[in-house]
């Protein structure tokens, strides 16, 4: 169910692409609550954002180890928008990419990119992507594509920990859609929301230019997706909204509490930017 990664050089850089069930480890958040949310799933598709993060492998560790709070609520003080509000806005599409993307290499271009008023979105699978840092998860004999680099990197200049943070991969620039040049960037926070559950993560490492739906094992188990590399992900569907603006690139890039907050206070402006409530 994976589609293999592709690593550039040139990613590490921000600017290279001009393109649950809770278990112990995971931070997932909920409707408002910090827990798991429950809501539709999503027909609509969604395009993501990225920029280049840096973080100490410590600190990933433990941010994305820790669990939303149930009392958890945005610097406004409101509580974070839903996965069924957020899916509401993704109910029609706004085509922004040229054609369509596939799911993988074995299925028909069916999935458009779409835009909101402060971000982009998508609706497809979810293969696994195991690369980064070898763990006992993610290395050459539980994943035969497994590469050790990621396109970002975090604050050490280490490749990212897909065991363990949450992340998404975008395709490279081709003619159907480049998202480097709409402004993502490596490290953009991207809302994954796949039935009922929500998660944040950022945009971590870079895909075939022909394919779309793809995260990393920690983001696909947060989410309550089978995360083996091998056999596991899901035909979905799985919604990606990429916050767009200021403030939408997490850093560093592996402090998953301060994705997760940092995204739901993009999460409550794109309700209000786009009529969402």
């Amino acid at each position: 169910m994976r589609q293999t990664s592709f690593l550039l050089a040139s990613c590490v850089s921000a600017t290279a692409f001009l393109g649950c069930q809770s278990t112990p480890g995971d931070h997932v958040v909920t409707s408002g609550t910090g827990g798991v949310t429950s809501g539709a799933t999503g027909t609509a598709t969604s395009a993501a954002t990225g920029s280049t993060g840096a973080s100490t492998n410590a600190s990933s560790a433990s941010n994305s180890g820790s669990a939303a709070s149930s009392s958890s609520s945005t610097g406004s003080g409101m509580m974070p928008p839903t996965a069924a509000q957020l899916l509401a806005l993704t109910t029609s599409c706004t085509q922004v990419s040229n054609g369509l993307y596939r799911k993988s290499a074995s299925d028909p271009p069916t999935v458009p990119v779409c835009s909101l008023n402060g971000a982009y979105f998508y609706t497809s699978g979810m293969n696994v992507d195991c690369d980064g840092k070898t763990t006992t998860q993610c290395n050459i004999n539980a994943d035969p594509d497994y590469q050790n680099q990621t396109s970002a990197v975090d604050s050490t200049g280490h490749p990212l920990d897909a065991a363990n943070l949450p992340y998404v991969v975008l395709p490279i620039p081709s003619t159907i859609f480049s998202f480097g040049a709409h402004g993502v960037k490596l490290g953009q926070i991207i809302a994954v929301i796949y039935n009922g559950k929500l998660n944040y993560g950022v945009y971590g490492d870079s895909g075939p230019s022909a394919d779309i739906g793809e995260a990393s094992y920690a983001m696909a188990k947060s989410l309550g997706i089978d995360p083996n590399p091998s056999t596991g992900g899901t035909s979905g569907p799985v919604t990606y909204i990429v916050f767009t603006g200021t403030g939408s690139v997490a850093s560093p890039i592996e402090d998953h509490a301060g994705t997760v907050t940092k995204g739901q206070n993009l999460a409550t402006s794109l309700l209000a930017a786009n009529g969402g409530g």
